[in-house]
């Protein structure tokens, strides 16, 4: 059972990439099979997995114009059962190539079908937008985790980013949930980290993950030395919040293929 989840805030600076990045090491870590796609044209996690985007050969943008370059695009990494599906600048195009393709929005889930055989979970960093890119990542997708930093405009884009996904589900017919709303960014000193916190948990009291991503130089640092947190500093307080994600993440994963009738990632 494969299962694909995109990292959505169409609000920048809100933890996308070092969620998805660090959430799809510590799958890793518990020997789960993961790969990371790149959609965001920055190649911000790409980075962070140690590659160089102008370096690369092929790449997701390659992928979205060909499928058949998807086992010539996946790129193993420094971590045990994690492998990338990285992007460079060349995806800023990607828009413009797709637009008289009327399934366009449907190009990514077509490209990772191959990928479902091969890995327990893909997980999908999304530019911070609702564009074609996004899009494509959400249809692409079984579930998604929405990252939101603890300040006062958390909520605005928020309701943006949940009102964009109904919509997608109406009109494109998509089976896709929430995962969870994970909280990033937390002070715990600070009066303002504290309380969004908990205006988030009372207007969501089901859908925020238990687990808080604290602010944390480690963080911060881990993504200049081509590294998920966990590698750099595995002691410090950003890798155990994420590799408490991780365990809270796959405790949700099997109660779902617990559930009566649950299903996987399947197109």
């Amino acid at each position: 059972m494969s299962r694909t989840i995109s990292i959505v805030n169409q609000k920048g600076g809100v933890g996308k990439t070092t969620t998805a990045v660090n959430l799809a090491c510590g799958l890793a870590l518990a020997e789960q099979r993961t790969l990371v796609v790149d959609m965001d044209p920055q190649a911000n996690a790409t980075m962070s997995l140690g590659l160089a985007p102008a370096e690369l050969e092929s790449t997701v943008f390659d992928v979205l114009m060909e499928p058949e370059f998807l086992e010539k695009a996946i790129y193993s990494t420094s971590v045990p059962n994690l492998a990338v599906l990285p992007a460079n600048t060349d995806l800023v195009a990607a828009e413009v190539k797709l637009i008289k393709d009327e399934r366009r929005m449907f190009r990514l889930r077509k490209a990772l079908a191959r990928a479902r055989e091969r890995f327990s979970f893909i997980i999908i960093d999304c530019p911070p937008s609702l564009g074609m890119l996004t899009v494509n990542a959400i249809c692409a997708s079984s579930s998604i985790i929405i990252p939101l930093q603890c300040e006062y405009y958390s909520l605005e884009g928020l309701s943006r980013t949940l009102e964009a996904i109904r919509i997608f589900r109406e009109t494109l017919g998509l089976d896709i949930e929430i995962a969870g709303l994970l909280l990033t960014m937390f002070d715990s000193r600070t009066k303002l980290s504290n309380e969004v916190a908990s205006d988030i948990r009372k207007h969501f009291p089901d859908k925020v993950f238990a687990t808080v991503i604290p602010r944390n130089v480690r963080v911060a640092e881990a993504p200049g030395y081509g590294k998920p947190v966990m590698l750099y500093d595995v002691a410090s307080r950003g890798s155990q919040a994420f590799l408490g994600l991780t365990e809270e993440f796959l405790t949700g994963e099997a109660r779902k293929a617990a559930r009566p009738g649950a299903r996987g990632d399947t197109w």
